[in-house]
């Protein structure tokens, strides 16, 4: 009796004498996604950043907190998550990059902490009054990831004390951390199925394999990334038991990667 595996590994060679390059190409697609799946599922960045606002909130027994990123023209803060009063109406607020205070924490790369919000000239009251909540204090730090600020996360009202202290500091610190991981896992999510389904138009006629290493030759600044994607694409070749090892390894990379340390 002949095993499944072989018998499709003949179909699969049969149809790839008589099958269109494209369609090749897909099915190279299709196989690679059910390897690399389990390591790069998709989750919702929207959902993790308010969850994150959520315990910050609660965290610093605030009256609201928030966070917002650049847009990608980076001319624009969008907040993409809120907790507390005027939640509703701060979720998808966009301001220009030099306006309020949360503009000046991304501009700058600094982190703030503002006792009599009304008295600082930076302040944006007609976007607060939109909200119907305009805050008396203030405590706001960038999201800085090593290709720069990507979006801040503001602590509005917080019931531990007019004066941050190094306590508050370290903790906002920590949640400005958390978000911004957030954001470039998501990133680079999103990119990743950017260079693949790009490499799969710009070279239908080739593998997929030689497609990606291509890409990984022409990536410039993104070739890391492109060089992952490549590897990706080689694992085709193995078997499932080398399939199972890579995504074991990659798995724990990542794992230790979001839990060690920053450096």
């Amino acid at each position: 009796m002949v095993g499944t595996d072989s018998v499709d590994g003949s179909r699969r060679h049969a149809l790839s004498e008589h099958a269109d390059p494209v369609l090749t190409d897909l099915t190279d697609l299709a196989e690679l996604g059910s390897v690399i799946g389990p390591a790069l599922a998709p989750f919702s960045a929207a959902e993790r950043l308010q969850d994150l606002v959520d315990a910050a909130r609660q965290v610093f027994a605030a009256g609201a907190c928030s966070i917002a990123l650049l847009d990608e023209q980076e001319q624009n803060l969008v907040f993409e998550a809120a907790s507390g009063r005027g939640a509703d109406l701060v979720r998808g607020t966009v301001i220009p990059i030099g306006s309020g205070l949360a503009g000046w924490v991304v501009s700058s790369g600094q982190t703030l902490e503002i006792s009599q919000v009304a008295d600082d000239p930076r302040f944006a009251r007609d976007i607060a009054e939109q909200t119907g909540y305009v805050p008396r204090t203030l405590l706001a730090a960038p999201l800085e990831t090593r290709d720069g600020t990507v979006g801040v996360v503001e602590v509005l009202d917080r019931g531990t004390g007019d004066d941050a202290g190094e306590r508050d500091l370290v903790i906002l610190a920590l949640f400005a951390r958390l978000a911004a991981e957030t954001v470039v896992s998501a990133r680079l999510f999103t990119h990743m199925g950017s260079l693949l389904l790009g490499s799969l138009g710009t070279h239908a006629s080739d593998g997929l394999a030689e497609a990606l290493e291509r890409a990984a030759e022409q990536a410039g600044t993104d070739a890391d990334l492109a060089d992952l994607a490549s590897l990706f694409a080689r694992l085709q070749a193995t078997g499932p038991r080398e399939r199972r090892l890579a995504v074991d390894v990659l798995t724990r990379v990542i794992s230790y990667a979001e839990s060690a340390p920053p450096s």
